[in-house]
């Protein structure tokens, strides 16, 4: 039985956060008061602060395939039944190579000498034993085209330096779909290591490094590192300056076989249509060099929030919502694949996937993944949520997240965008841990997502009929997506 605490202040927050929704034409196809009952329980019975620091502390970072993250499955597994999910197991994909940091340092040993502050990419090579000691050059990652053609016979036995010189391309992503091609020429025209990152731009803040992948379920023989701003910004002044800069550099690390990992899933069956799945989730898998409480754990427990919320309002959608914490994201958003390729043969039951995965801020946008009809749809919803914050409503499909399979499959991938400026800071560095989370804001985006997913469970009709493969491969080429997810392996639309 609820208090007459905890009535009075649902009946408060009802006013507020629906106050956009007490004239007819502005009230979502949902019982509005139902989803008040989510929201409440979402703010007012919230554990995600406990659960992701569980995560966080606990667990650690949890690199795919590695111990930490086969020690996450299992925590997801006991925390879904914990909160009362219904079919809760884990789905089992295979991830092609394994990887571990074992180490890396580097040395500048002219024009003078220090340590350097370096930490090796993710999926990449290693050096020889004890390291090489090498000369440094700068390599334009604005005309890798023209630097593979022009200087590749003067890179054996050199460390090359990624960075941007000129004006930079319209599109950056285009940067990032380049590097696969660079890489595999610098290792073959003998360059021993290269000084770079996702973008090569310098490490964000003080002395913090960032480590991720360079190409989408790839592994590079080349070491590639990532070195503090204020390191690789001197060895630029030197290089301008004319001076030769020499260094040493000692990267370790270990490439293995096919290695197996899971997604993890747990179900609130709808109560007139269990057999239409509305997906919300994120991944659980993160990098290793801190916690990986803002990349994803915010979104991993903001989507177990949401399930708690709605199990806690006592309410039960029409269709069923299905929580999936995917792993394999960071190596190119391999377990969301592995999802919707196990479940191709009911995919068009599935009726849309909500994926939170942009930091620690608050929610701010829904990018709907092309379906345009839903825009339409969430506008009535999205006004009612004021008390939230405001919400934009775009039509943007998101590769950078867990929503793009269901994309590729012909369903809206929702991505949920965030106001997170100091993501920059935290994203695949030393400092994404629990301490930069903020509280209150994590209790409102789990909340925010409980509505949404109830939202779109419990209306009348689906959110938009699944679209086929000529649907999917024309909005993606009006999006300008189609050469990028190309060179990503992505594209199965033919030509």
């Amino acid at each position: 039985m609820k208090t007459a605490v905890y009535r009075t202040a649902l009946l408060m927050f009802s006013a507020c956060v629906l106050a956009g929704a007490q004239t007819p034409a502005a009230a979502p196809p949902v019982d509005a008061a139902a989803l008040a009952r989510v929201a409440g329980a979402g703010l007012m019975q919230s554990q995600v602060n406990t659960t992701l620091e569980e995560l966080s502390d606990d667990i650690g970072g949890r690199v795919t395939g590695s111990p930490q993250c086969n020690a996450a499955i299992q925590w997801a597994l006991a925390k879904m039944r914990e909160i009362g999910l219904a079919n809760v197991h884990a789905e089992p994909w295979t991830l092609d190579h394994g990887w571990r940091r074992v180490s890396a340092e580097a040395e500048l040993l002219a024009p003078v000498r220090h340590p350097l502050n370096v930490a090796s990419m993710g999926w990449v090579g290693s050096t020889p034993q004890g390291g090489v000691d090498a000369d440094v050059v700068a390599v334009n990652i604005f005309d890798l085209a023209g630097e593979m053609k022009t200087h590749a016979a003067a890179w054996r036995g050199k460390v090359l330096l990624l960075r941007g010189e000129g004006q930079p391309p319209k599109n950056p992503m285009s940067v990032f779909t380049q590097l696969a091609a660079f890489l595999r020429a610098a290792h073959e025209a003998g360059a021993v290591a290269i000084i770079g990152g996702q973008s090569a731009r310098p490490a964000a803040g003080m002395e913090l490094t960032h480590t991720g992948v360079l190409g989408f379920n790839t592994v590079f023989e080349i070491p590639v590192v990532n070195m503090g701003a204020e390191d690789q910004l001197q060895i630029e002044r030197f290089l301008d300056r004319g001076k030769p800069v020499r260094m040493h550099m000692d990267v370790q690390n270990e490439i293995s076989g096919p290695t197996p990992t899971a997604n993890v899933v747990g179900d609130i069956p709808g109560r007139e249509d269990p057999g239409q799945i509305v997906v919300i989730g994120g991944h659980l898998d993160s990098w290793d060099l801190a916690e990986g409480a803002t990349d994803d754990g915010t979104g991993a427990v903001a989507a177990l929030g949401a399930a708690r919320a709605i199990l806690a309002s006592g309410e039960r959608p029409r269709r069923t919502v299905r929580v999936v914490l995917f792993t394999g994201e960071e190596q190119g958003l391999l377990g969301s694949l592995a999802y919707v390729q196990r479940h191709r043969a009911d995919m068009a039951n599935h009726v849309a996937a909500i994926i939170l995965d942009e930091g620690q801020g608050p929610i701010d946008s829904i990018e709907v993944g092309g379906h345009d009809k839903v825009i339409d749809e969430l506008a009535p919803l999205t006004a009612s949520l004021r008390g939230f914050g405001k919400l934009e409503i775009g039509d943007r499909s998101s590769f950078g997240t867990d929503a793009g399979p269901f994309i590729l499959a012909g369903l809206p991938g929702i991505n949920l965008g965030q106001d997170s400026p100091n993501y920059r800071y935290t994203h695949h560095s030393a400092a994404d841990t629990f301490d930069h989370v903020r509280p209150g804001v994590l209790i409102r985006n789990a909340a925010e997502l409980g509505v949404l997913a109830y939202w779109a469970a419990d209306r009348p009709q689906r959110l938009d009929a699944p679209w086929t493969p000529a649907q999917v491969a024309a909005e993606l080429k009006a999006q300008h997506l189609d050469e990028e997810l190309k060179a990503f392996g992505l594209w199965t639309f033919g030509n």
